[in-house]
């Protein structure tokens, strides 16, 4: 699954693709996620701050 569009999809199915990453490919690490697929962290988290989702780093998700 390719995150490049994130801005367009559902924020509900956004947090489950990018929950699933996180946990089976990047160890929980935000950081290394935005990276590879080479989008902003800051617009990320925005995008699901405002459907109430915020990054718990202690949990590496989003909840």
């Amino acid at each position: 699954m390719n995150l490049a569009n994130f801005e367009t999809m559902d924020p509900v199915m956004l947090m489950s693709i990018v929950n699933m990453k996180l946990r089976d490919d990047f160890g929980g690490n935000l950081d290394e996620l935005t990276r590879f697929f080479d989008i902003s962290k800051s617009a990320l988290i925005d995008k699901l701050a405002q459907a109430g989702f915020d990054f718990l780093p202690e949990a590496g998700q989003f909840r």
